[in-house]
């Protein structure tokens, strides 16, 4: 068993607070993503968990056992670094046994962990190579594997993918998950890239300016995101600034009744949910561009202010350049002071 718990965790360098009162807890076994765009403070997070960096306040237990304090070398946590850190002058055998020589473990036990662990991760036999004869790909599973040797409690992964390709980044972060799976070892993982995050996690934390938007499962950050912030950042989405008026969303000529009180809001709709028909008069909205995907297609749609919107639709034949359309929104929500007031899902 091997539970993280993160109590009221900040990070101040000088006057910016990288990190604020952050609270988080990873069951055993699950495998939690920190999603946000760069200086949300995710990176620095995690190094606090794996004691690289000194929290300014709060405490991290991992089964009940405070480590806030705690140098890395005696915390029971493994991370992985985007650049590999690997050793050049060591082949991977000895890469992967520095860590267990340190702990003075007998020569036969070292040898049998480390065959194991490139067995682990499909690189049985490649231990009297040098790091530099490696590819990328099989470079970020050594990083991996010099981890889980050690036979840490909590997993800790900081963009591991980041500097493969993205063919590469894909085949790899499926290897990791089935790993982590068949493990049951808890994982933290940090990602910038959104599509990583909902493939992977368990649970997505949503970060901004070193706080927490949103934490939930994949679909639910997707399908209902809590805040404007989390909704233009996972995925595809149409957000609207607008007003409501007597029941109804106005922005430019176009109007959607929504049963929320007056004032300022948000419509956010993704372009899969946002279906056009043409317009029988010139409406609200037009077709700027058409692009066809093949399974699917995109058409840019402009407003009569300009605004650019996005919709989804299974045949770019039926839609051209100019072409007057009407908005039927399917599934949307409608945000007021940075809070969802209102979702509506149509068949």
């Amino acid at each position: 068993m091997a539970v993280l718990d993160i109590r009221d965790v900040s990070k101040t360098f000088g006057s910016v607070h990288a990190v604020q009162r952050f609270n988080l807890t990873v069951a055993d076994g699950e495998l939690v993503c920190l999603l946000g765009p760069s200086g949300s403070g995710k990176s620095t997070l995690l190094r606090m968990i794996g004691g690289f960096e000194t929290a300014s306040g709060g405490q991290i237990t991992i089964d009940g056992e405070h480590v806030t304090r705690i140098p890395p070398e005696k915390r029971p946590t493994g991370m992985v670094f985007q650049s590999h850190a690997l050793w050049t002058h060591m082949n991977v055998f000895r890469n992967l046994a520095f860590g267990l020589k340190l702990r003075r473990l007998p020569r036969d036990e070292i040898r049998r962990r480390v065959e194991a662990v490139l067995d682990q991760v499909g690189l049985a036999g490649y231990g009297q190579r040098m790091t530099h004869q490696l590819s990328g790909g099989q470079q970020q599973r050594v990083a991996l594997a010099r981890s889980l040797v050690l036979e840490p409690k909590i997993l800790l992964l900081d963009e591991p993918f980041a500097s493969l390709d993205q063919h590469l980044r894909e085949r790899l972060r499926e290897e990791v998950r089935d790993l982590q799976q068949r493990l049951g070892i808890t994982t933290l993982f940090v990602t910038h890239g959104q599509d990583e995050a909902l493939a992977l996690a368990d649970r997505i934390v949503v970060m901004r300016d070193g706080r927490t938007e949103q934490i939930d499962p994949p679909d639910m950050v997707y399908r209902a995101p809590a805040t404007p912030f989390v909704a233009g950042f996972i995925g595809s989405m149409n957000l609207i600034d607008g007003a409501v008026q007597n029941g109804a969303f106005h922005h430019a000529g176009f109007t959607l009744a929504v049963p929320v009180a007056d004032g300022p809001a948000i419509l956010a709709v993704r372009p899969e949910a946002l279906d056009i028909v043409q317009a029988s008069a010139a409406g609200a909205a037009h077709v700027h561009r058409v692009t066809d995907f093949g399974a699917h297609a995109i058409v840019d749609i402009e407003l009569g202010d300009g605004v650019r919107l996005k919709s989804q639709v299974p045949d770019a034949r039926l839609w051209k350049a100019g072409m007057a359309i009407d908005l039927q929104p399917r599934a949307f929500a409608v945000y007021r002071d940075d809070v969802a007031i209102h979702r509506a899902d149509r068949a």
